[in-house]
């Protein structure tokens, strides 16, 4: 049987999502936990994408197949037994065998969370903390020319030249609320280390180091290494998912 499973976790103490060996992963504690729940058979976790060291997620889903009889409930809780307490299952669904947690996304959704106030030692690892000003309005507009269907080349940190780079962001916005800047991309797909990437060219213009058309003119060069910053992990979430019907 084919399980949507659908999770949540802190990056914090992990070297990233995916399994490396000797490292500490959470897709090594997802396998682990099915492993266990299918007799002991090796189990594969497949997720819609992998996140980097640092990054969290308030909702990944993947998808495992399983040999044992069980139900969706049972299998949530003894997934979350087999967990440790920086992992969540949120829920789990049986789905056609076709099924692909890659594959069938349309749409997802990240945030990035900047505080440009009084260095907070509690959410160090949570919210970038970057603790000085930056003009919010300036970066409103730079923000602007990221929507649409673009080659995001310049956004990406590894050598690209024969991948495609073609992307859709759907919705591209910045909130302020008490000096914590929320940045949310709702998009297709992204690439590793585009929003990261995104988000340190917004600093950018939001420290008045250029102006806000500088981000359609980085995005429009298609080469990273001309330069650009890379924001920090911590201050990034996966927050939503969605499927094809």
């Amino acid at each position: 049987m084919r399980f949507l499973i659908t999770l949540s976790y802190d990056g914090t103490n992990y070297k990233g999502y995916q399994t490396q060996p000797g490292l500490d992963t959470i897709q090594e504690k997802i396998e682990n936990a099915l492993t266990i729940i299918n007799n002991n058979k090796k189990t594969t976790f497949t997720s819609s994408g992998r996140t980097d060291k640092g990054v969290h997620a308030l909702m990944q889903c993947g998808h495992a197949d399983l040999d044992v009889n069980i139900t969706e409930y049972k299998l949530k809780r003894a997934m979350n037994s087999n967990l440790p307490e920086d992992i969540h299952v949120i829920r789990t669904k049986v789905v056609d065998d076709d099924f692909h947690a890659r594959y069938n996304v349309i749409e997802k959704t990240y945030n990035y969370y900047i505080n440009m106030g009084e260095y907070n030692p509690l959410e160090r690892n949570y919210v970038f903390q970057y603790n000085y000003k930056l003009n919010v309005d300036n970066m409103k507009q730079g923000i602007k020319y990221l929507v649409g269907k673009h080659d995001f080349r310049s956004f990406v940190t590894e050598n690209k030249d024969k991948e495609n780079c073609v992307r859709t962001i759907t919705e591209a916005k910045i909130e302020e609320k008490d000096n914590i800047i929320k940045i949310t991309f709702t998009g297709d797909g992204f690439l590793r280390y585009q929003i990261r990437n995104m988000v340190g060219i917004l600093i950018k213009v939001g420290e008045e180091k250029e102006k806000p058309e500088y981000v359609k003119e980085f995005l429009n060069q298609k080469n990273r290494s001309i330069g650009g910053k890379t924001a920090p992990a911590e201050g990034l979430y996966l927050t939503n998912i969605k499927y094809k019907d």
